[in-house]
């Protein structure tokens, strides 16, 4: 932050001048804050419309990709089959809010039970993609989700929830879960790769344009053996850009590279043996498809934060605050029924496990942490056919 400032780079200069005064206090609260940034309430003007259990439909805007992985031939073509499609979700999951709201907004805090489903349709033959998502936790909030294309035989199963600290004047998140891909193989069997997931950096925040960076590194292991790495820099590092990646493929047993890819992920990499284009995200996505919203059940993502969304896209922060302190409201009342009533609240679609045999056994491949994690399984219950969807009771 040092150096001479333009105009543009003053501080708050992203944030609107009827809310510049909020913003300085929630600063202060982050700053003077210890312990868990999520339980902060975060002006209004700086909420997305879009709730968090929305955000593993970002793991599948590119269902084309997604489906590919089925269609590699061997266990090397399948890790890079994974890679690709995997730096290929990092940009919709990590600068679309940035991109379409003009810096990086808090996504709304969803309430306990919330569920969002969708899908994208088969194209081309490339299969049906299907996703269910169930907000499994509320403190801390921890959503899970079930992504699977049947056809292709593929299917993600994971889970993710965030620390959020502040220092050195960005927020850091330390995201917690993983997600587990299988893959049927044609000659019967499957093979598994566990996913783990990056650490974020909020930076922007004086200028009240917040964006994120990702940090550190995250790895793809398979059941095969093979094992990629990824390592994260911002700008300064590596090519001297923002969202800047290397990437390392490695064979089994082995710790010399088999292929090296290099790039921005939110925009295009490159393979470095042969000079080709490995990722690029600058064509358009595919949004996920989702019932009409007089379908849709009461705590379906889209129709309870409905007249949230709609006052935070129109500017009228006064209306998405009384909304969500009306939500919040009554979820704190549904706890204090259930607390009365000595019940808790039953998960719909997963089922909590607290140790994942999956992940254990193939975290110990490349000596991962933390060695033990829990998990939550889908349990099966809700179809995707778009003119046949189960709704909760």
């Amino acid at each position: 932050m040092s150096g001479s400032q333009t105009p543009s780079e003053l501080p708050g200069e992203g944030v609107p001048s009827a809310q510049k005064s909020s913003w300085a206090t929630f600063l202060k609260s982050i700053a003077s804050f210890s312990g868990d940034l999520s339980s902060l309430t975060a002006p209004p003007f700086i909420l997305s419309p879009i709730s968090l259990t929305e955000f593993p439909a970002y793991w599948c805007e590119r269902p084309d990709l997604f489906a590919a992985i089925a269609d590699a031939k061997t266990e090397k073509d399948r890790s890079i089959a994974v890679l690709k499609w995997f730096i290929s979700t990092l940009k919709g999951q990590y600068t679309s809010r940035n991109e379409k709201l003009g810096s990086e907004k808090k996504p709304l805090n969803p309430v306990l039970g919330e569920l969002f489903y969708g899908h994208w349709p088969d194209v081309n033959g490339r299969g049906q993609t299907n996703l269910v998502v169930e907000q499994v936790s509320h403190h801390p909030p921890i959503t899970a989700y079930y992504i699977c294309n049947p056809s292709k035989g593929l299917a993600l199963q994971g889970h993710s929830a965030q620390k959020t600290s502040f220092s050195g004047g960005s927020i850091i998140v330390k995201q917690i879960g993983h997600a587990i891909l299988a893959v049927d193989l044609p000659g019967g069997g499957k093979e598994e790769f566990l996913i783990t997931l990056p650490r974020l950096r909020i930076d922007g925040l004086w200028y009240g344009s917040p964006y994120i960076e990702l940090a550190e590194t995250s790895y793809i292991q398979s059941s095969s053996g093979w094992l990629s790495t990824i390592e994260y820099k911002g700008k300064g590092y590596f090519s001297g850009r923002s969202h800047s990646f290397k990437a390392v493929l490695t064979p089994p047993g082995s710790s010399t590279a088999a292929k090296k890819y290099e790039g921005v992920w939110h925009e295009t990499s490159k393979d470095l043996d042969t000079g080709e284009t490995f990722t690029d995200v600058t064509t358009p996505k595919e949004e996920v498809t989702v019932g009409p919203l007089e379908n849709m059940h009461d705590f379906e993502s889209r129709k309870l934060w409905q007249h949230v969304a709609r006052g935070i896209r129109e500017g009228d922060y006064d209306a998405a605050s009384r909304e969500k302190s009306k939500i919040e409201n009554e979820q704190r009342q549904r706890r204090r029924d259930e607390q009365a009533a000595g019940a808790s609240w039953q998960l719909l679609h997963f089922e909590h496990i607290p140790s994942d045999p999956v992940y254990e056994r193939l975290v110990k491949k490349f000596n991962g942490n933390p060695p033990t994690e829990d998990t939550y399984v889908f349990k099966h219950n809700h179809s995707q056919t778009p003119s046949v969807r189960s709704v909760p009771a």
